[in-house]
């Protein structure tokens, strides 16, 4: 029997490498001649490199490249396995995890080390970009990639803005606009299910900016340095991208991309499914096992155990999902395509516990959760 082992990382415990071998020996334990096929997903978050670049024979490499407050930070990027295609996570270089808390200032936070991350792919041959753009700690709309690019987005005076939200609000305009066509021939995908617009109370800065520092007093002004943004770039370059679905991704870099270099939105576990070959092996599966640290009914927008599961429903194959916590689930999930949740713990446990000895609770559950299911298969998995 064919079994799809396709989990997603348990976020602070298990990456889904570690996740899949981990239910792996779960399924051996009860059918060691079981046909297993491990496929880790992300859905375009942290993990989303490794997966893709695993996935395709590619290769992780690392730069110093400017950190996201003007600090040399060594950061990673993928080139996957047919040597044009990069994969690039936006937290690698202008992440919130790469300060600390008291220093969130996303009036000065930067992407510049973004756009030398790019720089490096282009100068070996890339043609083709994966732009994952969660966790950052910017809110200018990806002004500082754009710049370290070579963009001139220049003041009043004709001087090069600075770094993060104070700079873009002296944005005057874009001296060189032509260079974006030069980037739009480029296939560059940007991994985000961040559907928030630009501007306005849901928008990056009313939205995002708190959690990375900002003061009530803060986001009004990162809110009319992305309205002065979005003024600018449709006068320059013709493009109107305030009513941009996704275009408040990672403070406004969303935005950035779409109009400077021609990217395009799509759901981050749709891009890894494409590049992992999922689809392909669910062909003649009897059962896929994924999961992830929660499942609850938000789980359906862009999560990547319920992408898998859509692309399961597709093919009639049934779908178990293995959670360290279940919160509210109702139809919604289960209309996606999973069949069955079960999860990790099999008592009261202190939460330090279950994520510390989370691969031994997941083999366990594999475990048991393919053990009932023999029972309607005459005892066979």
């Amino acid at each position: 029997m064919k079994v799809i082992v396709a989990p997603n990382a348990f976020k602070g415990s298990l990456t889904a490498f570690e996740a899949a071998d981990s239910i792996e020996r779960g399924i051996r334990r009860f059918n060691k001649r079981a046909r297993i096929i491990k496929k880790p997903l992300a859905d375009g978050g942290d993990g989303t490199m490794e997966v893709l670049a695993r996935a395709t024979g590619g290769r992780i490499l690392s730069a110093a490249v400017t950190g996201p407050l003007g600090k040399r930070v060594n950061a990673r990027y993928a080139l996957l396995g047919d040597g044009k295609t990069a994969v690039i996570e936006m937290a690698e270089a202008s992440g919130i995890r790469l300060i600390k808390k008291s220093e969130r200032d996303p009036m000065s936070a930067t992407t510049y080390g973004m756009g030398e991350l790019i720089t490096r792919a282009l100068d070996k041959g890339c043609k083709r970009f994966i732009l994952g753009i969660g966790g950052s700690a910017t809110n200018e709309g990806g002004s500082g990639m754009l710049l370290a690019l070579g963009f001139r987005l220049v003041d009043a005076n004709g001087r090069l803005i600075g770094r993060g939200g104070r700079g873009l609000a002296l944005l005057d305009r874009i001296e060189n606009p032509e260079l974006a066509v030069k980037f739009g021939k480029l296939d560059i995908r940007i991994a985000s299910d961040v559907r928030n617009l630009l501007l306005g109370r849901s928008g990056a800065s009313a939205m995002f900016g708190p959690q990375k520092g900002a003061t009530p007093k803060i986001v009004k002004k990162l809110e009319k340095a992305l309205a002065n943004y979005a003024r600018v770039i449709k006068r320059d370059l013709g493009v109107d991208v305030s009513k941009l679905k996704g275009g408040g991704a990672a403070g406004g870099i969303g935005a950035g991309i779409y109009a400077f270099l021609g990217g395009r939105m799509k759901s981050g576990i749709e891009l890894v499914i494409e590049a992992s070959g999922l689809e392909k092996e669910l062909r003649g599966a009897a059962l896929l096992i994924t999961g992830e640290g929660l499942i609850d009914d938000q789980s359906i927008y862009g999560k990547a155990p319920i992408g898998a599961a859509r692309l399961a429903k597709k093919h009639g194959v049934p779908v178990l999902c293995l959670a360290g916590g279940i919160g509210k689930v109702s139809g919604k999930v289960y209309s996606a395509g999973v069949t069955g949740i079960a999860t990790l713990v099999n008592g009261p446990v202190e939460l330090e516990y279950a994520m510390k000895h989370a691969a031994e609770l997941l083999s366990d559950a594999a475990e048991r959760a393919v053990r009932i299911i023999s029972i309607g298969k005459g005892g066979s998995l």
